[in-house]
Formats: C-alpha cells, structure tokens, sequence
C-alpha cells in the first residue's frame, strides 16, 4: 500500500487523490473545447450538468445514463471512450504488470446480459479517500444502499428516494456503549477508508487505524478503537461475518501487516495475525476455515482461520492485490490485481489459476460474487465493472461501461440489485442494475 500522494481538497475534504490513477473525468468536460460551438455556452452546459436522474424508461429512449449531454459536445462517446482507454493510467507498484498482462491475457468476449440498468441518482454522491481502496458503497437490502459521502456515512433508499445521514466523521465521534478496551473518548475528524455492511452492523475503517463499529437498529456508536499507533496504520478493508459458533464477528486488515477479528457482541478482539508484508483485503471461506489474504506481495495466502499460519499459496499475479472473495460453493475464491487481472482458483488445485479475467482500463479492485453463485462482479478502478457467469466457466461476462472513479460495488444480499457508486465532481452518482429474469411478472399483461 502506497502512502505518498497528492491531497486534493475537495468539498472541504482532503482526498487522497494520485495524479496517475485518479481521472478527473468530469473537469474534462467543463473544458470549451468539448462544447460546440454556438451551440452551448458553458453556463447553460452548467445547467445541464445538474440534471438530475435518469430511470431505464429514459434510458431506453436513448438518454445518456450518466446524463451526459453527448449530442451537445464535439466528441462522440464512442471517441471519448477510446480516449479513456489510450489515456486512461493504471497505478502500478511493480512496473509494466498491466502492460505483461495486456500482451498474454485477452478479454473474455462480451455478450452477457444478466442485470438491466434501472436507475442513476445523482442526488447520492460517493467519494473515495484513497485511490487503492474502493470498499465503500454496501447493500443491506436491494433497496437500502450505504456509502460513504466526503466525512459522512450515507444511507439511500431506493424505495422512497430518501437520502439520509448515518455517522458524520467530520466532528467528534465517541461510543455511547462500555466495552473493554474501547476509547471512550471517541475519535474527531476521522478519515474513513473502507467501510463495511452486514446482518444490522456497520463497521467505519480510518486512515490513523480507527475502528468504528454501529448498530444500525440503536441510536449512537458502540464501540471505537485504534488497531495501532505505527504510523503506516491506515484499515485496508473490513468483512462482517457469521463466525462458527454463530455469533457475528469481523476481520479488519491492515497496513501494519496485521489482521485482527472481533466480534460484535462485546467487541473483543479474538485474534491477531501477523504477515510480512500490508495486508491489503482478507475474505472469510464459507465454512469460516480459510482466509485469504492478499497485499504488497505477488502472492496470495490461504490461512487457517483459527490459528493464522499459511496452509496454501497461490502464485501468478504480477503486482499487488487489493481484493479477495469467496464463491459460495467454499471450493473457489478470486483475487483481484493491479496488473489488471482477477484470477479463479479452486482450493483442490492451486497450482495455477482456473481462470484469467482481465480488465480493460486498469488494477481489479472489487470482486463480489453472488449469494446464488452464478455470478461474480469484477469491477476495475474507473469506467468498467464486469459480470462473469460461473456456470458457464467464466467464458460469458456483461460489461457495464460508464465514465468516472468507482467507489465500490455492492449485490444486494438476494442478487436482485447491483449498485455502483461513481465518485466525480460532475457526474458523481450511485448506479442501479437490477437483476433480468426470463419471465416477469407483467408478462402475463402481454
């Protein structure tokens, strides 16, 4: 994990922003060189700008699902897409993985069509913190979606349009709960980096190594605690999940090296494993066995949950890791890379990968499999996420293709919902593909 990079403020907030990998996509567009000209001045391109929603009717009948003007500018989107990709760059620790990878690896074709675009809201607006980091949009349910909002944790019902204020970190935030080594004290100005939602908790991770766990049913904060005062302590990524003996637990990683489980009745901390190098993301295994562990390394680790000590290692990425996830089945997980490539592996046979799904614009960033495991979402750091169906071995994926940084994906807990937040300063907003089904309910109206 890279700790140097630029500050860029942005409502107020310092964001961590570096200059090679965060794409400022919306500026372009407020430049005059993309309005034609005596067609739009650029106060009315402003006005445009702030148009707010699309719904799939509208997109349907041929509105932009981002609402970008494009008829109004002098590039097509066809033209700008290509633009992206040639100038798109992709944020690498070891140098030339992406390009490695572009050279042996080819995209799986396109042609799936699993989830349909149902609505943008540009009234929600994700933010990242970090450039490598992009765990912060969540669904509890496929109407209840949480993110992350400069300082502010955000709740948007997709049921009501009701956007509402959850945890704000920009003042002072303590614990209205007792638990042994919580700090009662509480934490101000706490910048979140990766955040985690599931089963009523929320879990906020900080940039000084903050923990910050709410019940979703209770007024206040529970519990807050710092994992360490190392000063390379930023929290990569937390998981929620149902432990063994059924009670809910959740793992925070690292840049420490460490990996620490708790659990969320009385917020104890359970255990610490230690790694040689950050650790980046952690997934739980299905029966709560195995960990996977990816950071700065090349390498991914298979852990055993109750004692820490690596029992597998997976080999074949060219750079670092920044995601993991399991596939329901306990037998596959994937890992996600910055040389631009999620790789499938099945636990009976580690030696190479089942499968190779490469990105188009930069590092993997986010993996989500589906609860049903027929699916796993793959999303890049800007401008794409990708839908693979297992049954058919990875062979068949749905490109989602939009403009701007991805803050994070999230499948509702049934599948029925897939959310994405797009952080830009024009066109930031959350968008919602719902689930295609053969046969509908209204067909019986046809």
């Amino acid at each position: 994990m890279r700790r140097s990079m630029s500050y860029q403020a942005v409502d107020g907030v310092d964001y961590m922003a570096d200059e090679q990998e965060m794409e400022d996509f919306g500026n372009e567009f407020a430049d005059e060189n993309y309005v034609r000209d005596g067609e739009l001045g650029l106060d009315e391109y402003n006005m445009l700008t702030r148009v707010t929603d699309t719904s799939a009717a509208q997109a349907r009948q041929g509105k932009d699902i981002q609402g970008i003007p494009w008829d109004r500018l002098s590039i097509t989107r066809d033209k700008y897409r290509l633009t992206r990709l040639e100038e798109y760059r992709n944020y690498e620790n070891v140098p030339l993985s992406g390009e490695t990878m572009d050279k042996e690896c080819k995209p799986v074709e396109k042609g799936g069509n699993y989830y349909q675009f149902f609505h943008n809201t540009r009234l929600v607006q994700p933010t990242i913190l970090h450039f490598q980091l992009r765990n912060l949009i969540w669904a509890s349910s496929k109407h209840d979606v949480y993110l992350m909002s400069n300082y502010l944790v955000m709740h948007w019902s997709s049921l009501s349009g009701n956007l509402s204020e959850i945890l704000n970190f920009s003042g002072h935030v303590a614990p209205s709960e007792k638990h042994q080594g919580s700090l009662l004290e509480g934490f101000t100005q706490t910048q979140i980096s990766t955040l985690a939602v599931k089963d009523n908790f929320l879990v906020a991770g900080g940039f000084q190594g903050e923990l910050t766990c709410k019940r979703l049913d209770k007024p206040g904060v529970s519990f807050c605690t710092r994992t360490t005062y190392d000063d390379n302590a930023i929290t990569n990524a937390i998981e929620i999940y149902e432990s063994l003996r059924g009670g809910i637990h959740f793992m925070a990683s690292n840049n420490d090296c460490g990996v620490r489980e708790y659990d969320m009745e009385k917020f104890q901390l359970l255990n610490h494993f230690r790694f040689p190098w950050p650790v980046n993301h952690t997934s739980m295994s299905p029966d709560r066995r195995l960990i996977t562990v990816v950071g700065d390394h090349t390498e991914g680790l298979l852990v055993d949950s109750n004692s820490g000590k690596t029992v597998a290692t997976v080999v074949g990425h060219l750079d670092y890791s920044f995601a993991s996830a399991w596939h329901p089945d306990g037998r596959t997980f994937a890992t996600g890379n910055q040389d631009k490539t999620c790789r499938v592996w099945d636990v009976r046979k580690l030696s190479s990968p089942t499968a190779i799904l490469k990105g188009n614009l930069g590092a993997v960033r986010s993996i989500r499999f589906s609860s049903d495991g027929q699916f796993v979402v793959v999303a890049e750091p800007a401008d794409f996420v990708h839908v693979y169906s297992t049954k058919s071995d990875y062979k068949k994926r749905q490109e989602i293709d939009f403009f701007g940084e991805i803050s994070g994906v999230s499948l509702s807990p049934d599948d029925e919902s897939l959310y994405i937040g797009i952080w830009d300063r024009t066109y930031a907003s959350l968008l919602q593909y719902n689930r295609r089904h053969t046969y509908g309910y209204l067909d019986s109206f046809l």
